[in-house]
């Protein structure tokens, strides 16, 4: 069994090994490179053999190494790791509590006690940043069940809110439950200041020697939730925090069910959904006016109560202006396969400890007549009037790149239209958007589409169906016309009511508009 360890910042190593691993090449694309991309596709799944197989092929080569040790949990020598990490070396890595050897001679064998990946930021302005980031090991690597204070790399859901966050220059940015760093460091990108905090001493000690590797600094503090945030005044927070609903059987969020494992990672200590409910009606008292909260979240959907109501119940609380997009919905039996299997080595072994602890899942739904869990992405804002955004969807497609930039020109669009009333709306001048296409289905012969499709080819990737005076009126929006003037010559042409076409056309408008398939002038 590998023993994790927690990564400690050393005044004269921290340097040295960034340089160490930019020389070693130790980065994603050259990665994928040296293992090939069914190695590298195998790793993404948390697959060690292929990529240890080729790893081993590659010998001493330093790259090799760092895979080997760091990503696969395999041991090197002692020699080996020296040869890696020049200036730093095995025995400077051990000081970093990055790896333990089993003795001092060269061919004693190394292990890795965290886990060391790259990462590669792409900025909106088209800069990248590489960044080298520490977290627990997985399972693959260690063989084992993980820890209850494991600490999470960066992973599927930190990557969707990630992409998701709006990018904008931000004053402060708090990142709630920042595990490793991660968001942390995205957020440094393009915040004056940025808080960072954990309920997790040990997340707390790797996201600082995470920083430190990546010469950013974070104002890390420790507590639970938004206690640690007391001066508030952000213009960002983001948090994908421990949402996962986890059998508490007294219903006081005490304790979870006999036999359940409790990660910090991922449970919050509270019964249902309680804890993302908290988070979003108390989350507007650290937003500075026009402050904008992103958060990843779990919510029950219980049976006589459809999902958006049980959300906008939370939202009427917050006072928040509010855009939510459900991604994803599992029955109960799916949601506790789901969080079993993570993290559940032993329980998965153990066929009675899985029937209890699955079974407790599925009792703690049936208590609240839970029927489904969906999973989504909340966008807040602390309006600096009276809320006027209150938008729930479900989006299960693909999401474009990037998705940040596509969610800032909606908060926009947004509050372009809330400015512009119809007569201001016929007055202005549209422009289809450059990521806009149009598609035409004909049947053999016909001169005229029956069909008109129009695609979105960022953002949500949305496709809007078009009739005939839409379609019309979006073809002839190249910013030199009014919609006024479009909307009258569509109404001479096609002999209808002018009047009458404008009220059928401005409410398709507007939404196309706050969509970003069509873009004001200005």
């Amino acid at each position: 069994m590998v023993t994790t360890g927690t990564p400690r910042v050393v005044d004269g190593l921290v340097r040295p090994l960034d340089a160490a691993l930019r020389e070693a090449s130790f980065r994603p694309a050259d990665i994928e490179g040296l293992l090939g991309p069914v190695a590298a596709g195998a790793l993404d799944r948390e697959q060690t053999l292929p990529a240890l197989r080729v790893a081993r092929g590659a010998g001493p080569e330093p790259l090799a190494v760092l895979v080997r040790l760091f990503l696969c949990g395999d041991d090197v020598t002692r020699a080996e790791l020296d040869a890696a990490l020049p200036g730093v070396g095995t025995d400077g890595a051990q000081r970093l509590g990055l790896v333990r050897a089993a003795g001092g001679g060269r061919g004693d064998q190394v292990r890795a006690g965290v886990d060391l990946s790259p990462v590669t930021y792409e900025a909106p302005d088209g800069t990248t940043a590489e960044w080298f980031v520490t977290s627990d090991l997985g399972e693959a690597a260690t063989n084992a069940a993980l820890r209850p204070d494991h600490v999470l790399g960066v992973g599927g859901a930190s990557t969707t809110l990630a992409r998701a966050t709006i990018r904008a220059p931000r004053r402060r940015t708090l990142d709630l439950g920042t595990g490793c760093g991660i968001q942390a460091l995205y957020a440094a990108t393009h915040s004056d200041h940025v808080v960072a905090t954990d309920v997790s001493e040990r997340a707390l000690a790797f996201a600082r020697f995470n920083a430190a590797l990546a010469g950013v600094e974070l104002d890390l503090r420790h507590g639970s939730m938004l206690e640690p945030a007391h001066d508030g005044d952000f213009d960002l927070v983001v948090s994908n925090p421990p949402f996962v609903i986890t059998p508490r059987p007294d219903r006081s969020g005490a304790a979870p069910a006999a036999g359940l494992p409790l990660y910090e990672y991922r449970d919050g200590g509270r019964s249902g959904d309680d804890l993302v409910r908290d988070l979003v009606t108390d989350v507007g008292r650290v937003l500075a006016p026009g402050g904008v909260a992103q958060l990843l979240g779990n919510w029950e959907h219980r049976r006589g109560e459809p999902w958006q109501d049980r959300v906008g119940a939370w939202l009427d609380e917050a006072g928040l202006d509010a855009w939510v997009v459900q991604r994803e919905v599992l029955d109960p039996a799916e949601y506790a396969e789901t969080w079993l299997r993570d993290g559940g080595a032993t329980v998965d072994r153990d066929a009675a400890g899985w029937d209890a602890a699955y079974g407790a899942w599925l009792d703690d739904f049936a208590a609240r007549d839970v029927e489904a869990v969906g999973f989504g992405m909340l966008l807040l804002r602390r309006p600096t009037g009276t809320a006027s955004l209150r938008r729930l969807e479900e989006w299960t497609g693909p999401l474009r790149r990037p998705l940040g930039d596509h969610l800032g020109a909606v908060l926009a669009a947004h509050d372009w239209l809330e400015s512009h009333d119809d007569d201001a709306l016929l007055a202005e001048r549209l422009t289809v958007a450059g990521d806009v296409s149009e598609e035409r289905h004909l049947r053999p012969g016909a001169s005229d589409p029956t069909v008109v499709l129009l695609r979105q080819g960022g953002g949500f990737g949305r496709t809007v169906r078009a009739g005939t005076a839409l379609a019309g009126l979006v073809g002839a929006c190249d910013g030199e016309l009014e919609v006024g003037r479009i909307v009258a010559a569509l109404a001479a042409l096609l002999d209808v009511d002018a009047a009458s076409l404008r009220d059928e056309l401005l409410p398709q408008v507007r939404d196309l508009v706050r969509d970003g398939l069509l873009l004001a002038s200005d």
